[in-house]
């Protein structure tokens, strides 16, 4: 694990004075201890911790180094996917409302990778409508789906340069009865491995730009990387048809060839080997060369799944072969399998410390071959196969997604891609009524305050009144970063504190002398309604969010602490903290 930058010597002035107050504030049989550098997010274990509740419950001491980042990532850090399945369901056509486009506006600048497992499925059709070549459906309104968007396009109109419709509600409600009929046949091909070929069209592949382009995303587009040859190389010919196609539009697309591909052999029964593999991204790179207007386009992978055994072994051997080939190294996690059922579940620490040792082992994998290359997440979701109805779309899996970016930015992941942002299942971020689920506020939070420098942070603990129990380690996380230079409500020089309580008790928490004679903006994330952790709905600041209309989002009102003020996280929250104009050398530049 890479170590925090090393302090200046104000850093080290700082931490002595923090030190100070540690053994000024404490008793004598009470201790303080900072944490590792290699585990800045971590809250260290207090000796004699107090029962949640009384009167000796530890006070958490913080600083940040402010002198310089320990890392700067990728403004398109936080960054979202999208699943070939909606081209199956339906859903694909719909990426023009209006509403969608606002919802994915809300968290640009990012990139949008339409990937996952029916990558490797997909075959594209320079067809502008095969609507006409269909037979008949169940229903009129919805057997001939291209000719019925065609229809709908007349009444679109120009927002920003970009093509938004607002879709009838009867062809949204026949839609969904649709998806949860599709979604059926989709699971079942997922959990038997026995997948149908997707077509995308001209037509398809020109709504999927436009959504992308009008929300201010940049598109990462997966070919098939199972489309062989008797000879098992790749088959370039629907690849080479989809590139003329996209350079004669002009569309600004980076790519990616495959999904998985260590899991080749339990999908098709056929294995491609990090050798195989190296040439057909070598082969891709040519190609891409050879269209004009790709010739300097980016280009993404292996997209190695979770990095067990045969997924290191093939990225090893991919990067030994084909390292200098790609823009970046991508793999990917999923946290949960279908079969939990708890919210406990979702809220184990060593759940949510299990990436740090996947992290782990891809970079040393990509130090060893290719030094300095950045590491992306490709595909991050809080579970796999669909996700868990009222679990993976509810508050309790919003803990996972706040730690995986905090941990990841710690690390040095450059980008981390969600699974998925509207999607079938129940791991994405906009249900299919178009509305929000707690990671997607949470996401917007995180972009409106979060700017890509990472700060080093220092904990401590205080027991004053020392009592029976102990203060569970892993528990409280704490990130720090730079503002977001984006946000004109701060100056630059000014810090964003994001804190993740997993205590079923109120934590204290206080800053630093360096730090504490600033005013502090509070943006406290809770569940809201009846239904706890299980809520699909999010209140800041104690005020429900949710959308004005089709383009207005909620105003993100900040409440404000007062400077020296211990800040107090409830239980079971996640809450950000901006430190205003406290002039942070690091945030300044």
């Amino acid at each position: 694990m890479q170590r925090a930058h090393p302090r200046s010597s104000c850093w080290w002035l700082a931490s002595l004075l923090l030190r100070v107050i540690c053994t000024s504030s404490s008793s004598p049989s009470s201790s303080s201890s900072f944490s590792s550098p290699s585990f800045p997010m971590y809250q260290r274990r207090g000796v004699g911790g107090s029962r949640a509740g009384s009167l000796g419950t530890p006070l958490v001491l913080l600083d940040v180094n402010t002198r310089s980042p320990t890392r700067v990532l990728s403004e398109n850090f936080l960054s979202l996917q999208l699943d070939p399945s909606i081209i199956s369901d339906g859903w694909l056509v719909f990426l023009s409302s209006k509403r969608l486009v606002t919802l994915a506006r809300g968290l640009s600048p990012a990139f949008l990778r339409f990937g996952g497992k029916r990558t490797d499925f997909l075959q594209f059709n320079n067809q502008k409508n095969l609507a006409k070549y269909r037979g008949p459906g169940p229903d009129y309104y919805l057997k001939n789906y291209d000719d019925d968007i065609v229809r709908s396009d007349i009444a679109m109109d120009k927002q920003n340069g970009c093509k938004v419709a607002s879709h009838p509600d009867m062809m949204l409600q026949l839609q969904r009865e649709k998806a949860a009929s599709t979604h059926l046949v989709l699971l079942k091909e997922q959990l038997s491995n026995i997948y149908s070929n997707v077509t995308i069209t001209a037509r398809s592949l020109d709504k999927l730009y436009n959504f992308a382009d009008c929300a201010g995303l940049h598109l990462i587009l997966g070919l098939n990387a199972l489309h062989r040859n008797p000879d098992n190389s790749w088959n370039t010919s629907s690849t080479l048809t989809l590139l003329k196609y996209s350079a004669g539009k002009k569309y600004n697309i980076s790519w990616e060839l495959g999904n998985e591909p260590n899991a080749y052999r339990s999908m098709v029964g056929r294995a491609i080997n990090s050798t195989q593999l190296a040439q057909d991204y070598t082969q891709l790179r040519t190609l891409l060369q050879s269209v004009r207007y790709y010739n300097r386009a980016h280009l993404y992978g292996p997209n190695a799944g979770r990095p067990r055994r045969n997924a290191i072994l093939l990225l090893d051997g991919f990067m030994k072969d084909a390292g200098s080939v790609i823009d970046a190294v991508t793999w990917q996690h999923y946290f949960q399998d279908g079969g939990v059922k708890k919210v406990e579940d979702f809220l184990k620490t060593r759940l949510l410390d299990a990436l740090r040792e996947q992290m782990t082992k891809v970079a040393k994998v990509v130090s060893t071959h290719a030094p300095g290359k950045k590491v992306w997440l490709g595909g991050l979701g809080p579970a796999w196969s669909g996700g868990i109805n009222n679990l993976s779309d509810t508050f309790a899996a919003a803990f996972l997604w706040a730690n995986t970016l905090g941990m990841a930015a710690v690390q040095g992941i450059d980008v981390v891609l969600r699974h998925s942002f509207f999607d079938y299942g129940y791991t994405h971020l906009v249900d299919q009524h178009f509305n929000p689920l707690p990671d997607y506020w949470f996401s917007l939070v995180f972009k409106r305050l979060v700017g890509p420098r990472v700060l080093a942070v220092q904990v401590a603990t205080v027991q004053r009144k020392p009592r029976t129990g102990r203060v569970i380690r892993g528990k409280l996380r704490i990130y720090a970063h730079c503002t977001s230079y984006s946000n004109h409500n701060y100056m630059r020089g000014s810090i964003t504190i994001y804190i993740i309580n997993l205590h079923r008790s109120r934590k204290k928490i206080k800053l630093a002398v360096t730090l504490r004679n600033n005013t502090v903006h509070q943006y406290l994330l809770q569940p809201y309604g009846n239904d706890g952790l299980r809520a699909k709905h999010v209140q800041l600041n104690g005020e429900r969010l949710s959308m004005l209309d089709n383009e207005t989002f909620p105003e993100l009102k900040p409440k404000t602490l007062r400077a020296g003020r211990t800040i107090a996280m409830p239980p079971m929250t996640i809450g950000f903290y901006v430190l205003k104009n406290i002039n942070a050398y690091a945030c300044r530049r």
